[in-house]
């Protein structure tokens, strides 16, 4: 049995899905782990004051409640007993390392204590995508082995371009091992780092694989099919509003309905005046089955840049455990999905896929999609990152 301490950037009370989360659950059963939630920031301190997460935090950081949680017995959560100062608006490179360098020592420092009280040793340290607030933990907290999870091509984004352009490939060069959810990832990984390997993504397949038998949610029963169904963040930085409008105003018989919760620019969108789109907005991760199976086809209308292009979309599991016929962009990270999902290049294919698979839908298509989604499970994907650690011990 190892120890193993997870760090990352989604907390254990985050609402949507979460990688690192499937995959500390699925360590927990065979080894000890500790995940360890980011810690309370200055900035959302001031910003979301009366969120109850933030009042949780601050009661661990005001010391009226241990911050160390156990959810299993195997797994342990800690709430940090700190808040992290805002640096990220720092321009000058020398002067962010000397803050960011101290934010790690107070953070390792925290979770060295917590180590100590659960008895870990000899531990494994797992960094989830975190360039800044895991970028000195190796050398604080000096574990056995330290892994770096790239499951996102975070650089797209601008919050963590301005540092992390510099900084990542020094984290990736650094740690001990790499991997990553998608053969681009892995490649990404493997310029900096040699010891880098692809593990695959999971899925919670067996609520998806249920999803057949899931009745039709009632807000969008009296919606006409054919439905074409996205489920996920509606976000601007990922999908492509005008391919969606397109589809629409093309098909004017074609329903399409986006569940999940929209930004600003989605929010103001010409796509709500459209009589045949529907917004739902976000739903509890165990209602999307049922809306996947109320669809005639799923579809990842994605715009293509820095983000996308390489991503694991693991929505494209979820469809295809349901057994959903799928239409999505071509990307680096679809490259797995070769032969089971409906590959565009433009809008214009968009339409004839769809057409497509609405035509040749069946009960053994959908049951090919089943079994091939079936592969995806956290169980194999855990079990090809137990072999990289067992590779670079």
């Amino acid at each position: 049995m190892m120890d193993i301490i997870i760090t990352g950037q989604q907390a254990w009370d985050v609402e949507i899905g979460s990688n690192c989360k499937n995959i500390a659950l699925e360590f927990s059963k065979n080894h000890r782990v500790l995940y360890v939630n980011s810690p309370l920031d200055r900035r959302s301190l001031l910003k979301n004051l009366m969120d109850p997460k933030v009042q949780k935090r601050l009661r661990v950081v005001r010391k009226k409640r241990d911050g160390l949680e156990k959810v299993n017995e195997n797994l342990w959560v800690l709430y940090p007993d700190h808040i992290s100062e805002s640096i990220n608006w720092i321009n000058s490179d020398q002067i962010f390392d000397f803050f960011n360098k101290w934010n790690n020592k107070v953070f390792a420092s925290c979770i060295q204590s917590s180590a100590d009280r659960l008895g870990f040793e000899d531990f494994i340290h797992f960094n989830d995508n975190d360039i800044f607030r895991g970028f000195y933990l190796k050398d604080y907290l000096k574990p056995r082995l330290s892994v770096y999870y790239s499951r996102d091509y975070m650089l797209g984004v601008n919050y963590w371009k301005k540092h992390g352009q510099r900084l990542e490939p020094m984290l990736i060069a650094k740690s001990d091992l790499c991997v990553a959810n998608s053969p681009y990832l892995t490649d990404y990984c493997r310029k900096y780092n040699e010891k880098s390997y692809y593990v695959g993504q999971g899925c919670d397949l067996e609520m998806f694989l249920d999803g057949i038998n899931a009745n039709e949610p009632e807000d969008i029963r009296a919606i006409k099919r054919p439905r074409i169904g996205y489920i996920g963040a509606v976000q601007s930085l990922r999908l492509d509003p005008s391919l969606i409008h397109h589809i629409a105003a093309t098909r004017p018989g074609w329903n399409i309905v986006l569940v999940g919760m929209e930004d600003d620019e989605f929010r103001k969108s010409p796509l709500h005046q459209m009589p045949n789109v529907t917004f739902t907005g976000p739903k509890s991760i165990e209602t999307l089955p049922a809306y996947l199976n109320a669809f005639d086809v799923c579809i990842n209308p994605q715009i293509v840049n820095e983000v996308t292009i390489g991503n694991y979309p693991r929505k494209i599991d979820e469809y295809l455990a349901v057994g959903k016929p799928t239409v999505a962009t071509r990307t680096e990270g679809m490259r797995i999905f070769e032969g089971y999902v409906y590959m565009a290049e433009n809008k214009e294919d968009y339409i004839s896929l769809i057409e497509q698979a609405l035509a040749e839908d069946s009960v053994s298509k959908s049951e090919e999609r089943r079994d091939f989604a079936s592969l995806h499970s956290w169980e194999n994907s855990v079990k090809e990152i137990y072999t990289a650690i067992e590779k670079s011990l």
